[in-house]
């Protein structure tokens, strides 16, 4: 699959072993296990290594579970954690995080290139003396050089170094487990020593999280793959699952030869070939390797955040353009040109604080995106991984804690750091839609939420009923209230609505008892709604007055829900007011309730999807909305349809099947091949859904003057179901719900 740059040239997409996997376990399993793992044991003994093996595993585990939720809710494109964030908690945050992330991988490059120097100077001659600091810095810069052109020349080249790569550190460490058990076992050193690491633990935890942090290495290429949602949680966890078994497998190897001594393994350097078959021949070869793919991850993971963040009009316009080959060019130079200047801030484990607290505060906000769509609950939040917002809260406060106990003065200069660039950008974004930020924005708290509401307006990923319900006497039709408040989970807003004809000015009529009765029978049954009481001269024109009038900007209702009239003139003015409703870009809901489910049977939900009239996506959002309950959460929802040719049969099937995959709403499907043209649609339905608990159907507009005998349709289609829910979908984004 290709698709096309800017100047017209096809570029490569890639699938979830080469784009995601291949390029994340090689960032995980690279500089730091080969550079630094005996270092860490020889510090803080094997025990606190496996500690910290898991302890940066698991936040690393967590983030990579909320990024892959986040990942699969959504069309990911350039920019990997950054889009993701952008789109869950906005611009402004997205752009906080989305600089220091840049600058992020953009430090990898250097972290990476010191720690190939500094295993490309293990072979300096003893006889030349002590290497010159600016030896390894000016080797050092003349890698990235050269890193930063291969990835800037093309991804498809960088990435299929990485094969042979993969291969490489698979035979080193095969050959350091063979050195172990051929050269001799001793019990491991329990014990912190901290022979050259002074600083403490969190000292070397901070040098040794890098290993870690590789799992975003895949993110980072979205816009290079083919299907981003299902590659990114598949590569990504895979990865860290790969990267978790042999990182725990390790330092177990390193602690229990006795071909190196505790103390030598707390020297920097790579220990490795004194220990692994055939040594320096094997173990140099998965050493450089993998550096190598760390360092081309980071520099094309680096670029990509630095173009999006272009594209959205937070950085100039010009790091954004991109090459024949697809390449975002003066972002990966920028790119380069910082990472040699960072040459500048010393060694290794220098650079390797400065990365750690930027992946973490990455991982934060990763974590906090996940925690809160979850606490949102979007009806568009629809993950095909589903993570628990307090498994990612834990993450994020795990995140936090380490930042602190690393380093706390870092710990506050990035969260001033990333709080600064927030209110920056939030100005400069309000500045654009707005004019200038006024002082009157903040005179009370009701006013400024209101105009936040306005400013961030309603689209279909978090559009949600708000139910203008005409419930008449709530004490006896309590069901309908529990069913509006089903459809919207308590987090959207029902208006309960009782007309009442009459006349308001001769004051017969008590509007404020009627209306703290209807509250005491809605708090009684535990529910939760506006209660209104509204004298009207006229049903229909009262309906219509309400409706347009119900709710405050964004917060306006958007679907008026009815119970089933007995009275057939009743329903026909329902659906009289039905054609009003849709021109005021209001949907319709008409309710035939009657809960006879069977105790120990599965709850079943029917949907009947006809595609002509616009209402299925309503239909299908009212269903999952009413399947979040816990009361409805083990139902079977099946979305049935009639095909009248073969034709016609298999476009239906491949419809629906794509539909569900798209929609990540988990439901059956059965397409009814129905040959016989003169059989009744609702003898067809009565002999499906005759036992379904809830069946959806759709409301067609009747032709003018039509309306009584539609709504004697409406009777034969309902009678013998338990209930019924007839659907016009009218709103401003009718079609585009899901």
């Amino acid at each position: 699959m290709s698709d096309t740059t800017a100047a017209g040239a096809p570029t490569r997409k890639f699938g979830t072993f080469l784009g995601v996997y291949t390029p994340s376990v090689l960032t995980i399993l690279g500089l730091i296990m080969y550079l630094r793992f005996g270092w860490v044991v020889g510090n803080v003994g094997l025990p606190l290594t496996l500690f910290i093996v898991v302890l940066a595993t698991s936040i690393t585990a967590i983030t990579a579970l909320s990024a892959s939720a986040v990942a699969t809710n959504m069309r990911v494109g350039v920019g990997g954690e950054y889009y993701m964030i952008s789109r869950s908690l906005g611009l402004e945050l997205g752009g906080a995080i989305g600089i220091p992330l840049f600058l992020c991988r953009t430090l990898s490059i250097t972290f990476y290139s010191f720690g190939l120097s500094e295993s490309i100077l293990a072979f300096w001659p003893a006889s030349w003396g002590p290497i010159p600091p600016a030896t390894t810095q000016l080797l050092t810069a003349g890698l990235i050089i050269c890193i930063v052109a291969i990835s800037g020349h093309s991804a498809e080249v960088a990435l299929k170094l990485q094969i042979p790569i993969m291969v490489a550190v698979g035979l080193s460490i095969v050959a350091l487990a063979a050195g172990v058990a051929s050269g001799g076992i001793t019990a491991p050193e329990m014990t912190p020593t901290y022979r050259t690491a002074p600083a403490g633990f969190w000292y070397v935890f901070a040098v040794f999280f890098p290993a870690v942090t590789g799992f975003t290495a895949g993110i980072g290429m979205s816009g290079d793959l083919r299907d981003p949602r299902k590659s990114i949680p598949k590569g990504t966890l895979l990865a860290v699952m790969t990267g978790a078994l042999i990182y725990l497998t390790v330092p177990v190897l390193l602690a229990v030869t006795s071909q190196v001594a505790p103390e030598e393994l707390a020297e920097p350097g790579i220990i490795w070939v004194k220990i692994a078959v055939l040594g320096a021949w094997l173990v140099f070869p998965g050493v450089w390797g993998a550096i190598l793919s760390s360092a081309f991850g980071s520099a094309l993971g680096g670029p990509r955040v630095l173009q999006s963040l272009s594209r959205d009009g937070l950085t100039p316009a010009l790091f954004a353009r991109t090459s024949a080959t697809g390449q975002p060019t003066i972002a990966t130079w920028v790119s380069g040109a910082i990472a040699v200047t960072a040459v500048a801030l010393g060694g290794l484990n220098a650079v390797a604080q400065f990365v750690t607290i930027l992946f973490l505060t990455l991982y934060v906000t990763i974590n906090l995106a996940a925690a809160l769509e979850n606490l949102v609950g979007d009806p568009s939040f629809r993950p095909t991984i589903k993570v628990p917002w307090w498994v990612s809260a834990i993450g994020s406060f795990g995140a936090i804690a380490v930042m602190f106990l690393i380093s706390p003065i870092a710990c506050v200069a990035a969260v001033v750091l990333e709080f600064g660039l927030y209110l920056a950008i939030r100005r400069r974004v309000l500045r654009r839609e707005w004019g200038d930020v006024r002082a009157g924005m903040w005179i009370t708290v009701a006013r400024f939420a209101l105009l936040k509401l306005r400013e961030n307006r309603t689209d279909p990923r978090n559009w949600r009923p708000h139910i203008l319900l005409l419930a008449g006497d709530t004490g006896k039709r309590i069901n309908l209230v529990r069913l509006a408040s089903w459809f919207n989970q308590d987090r959207g807003i029902i208006t309960a609505c009782r007309l009442v004809t009459g006349d308001l000015q001769d004051g017969t009529i008590d509007i404020d008892r009627i209306q703290a009765e209807m509250e005491s029978e809605v708090d009684e049954a535990g529910l939760t709604a506006f209660c209104e009481a509204h004298v009207v001269t006229d049903f229909e024109t009262g309906v219509l007055g309400i409706a347009q009038a119900s709710g405050v900007g964004e917060l306006q209702a958007n679907t008026v829900m009815f119970g089933w009239a007995k009275e057939r003139d009743r329903r026909a003015s329902q659906l009289r007011l039905m054609r009003a409703l849709a021109n005021a870009g209001k949907s319709t809901v008409i309710c035939r309730i009657n809960w006879a489910h069977e105790p120990g049977q599965q709850k079943r939900i029917d949907l009947w999807w006809g595609g002509l009239q616009n209402n299925g996506d309503l239909m299908l959002l009212l269903a999952h909305l009413l399947r979040l309950n816990p009361e409805w959460s083990d139902a079977r929802l099946t979305i049935r349809s009639i095909a009248r040719s073969e034709a016609e049969l298999e476009n239906q099937r491949t419809g629906l099947a794509e539909l569900i995959a798209e929609t990540r709403i988990e439901a059956h499907t059965q397409v009814i091949h129905e040959p016989d043209h003169d059989r009744d649609v609702a003898e067809i339905l009565h002999e499906r859904s005759a036992r379904a608990d809830v069946v959806f159907l759709g409301l067609m507009m009747p032709p003018y003057g039509e309306e009584v005998r539609y709504a004697e349709r409406l009777e034969q289609l309902a009678e013998g179901f338990k209930t019924t829910i007839f659907v016009r979908n009218a709103g401003r984004f009718a079609g585009d719900l899901l």
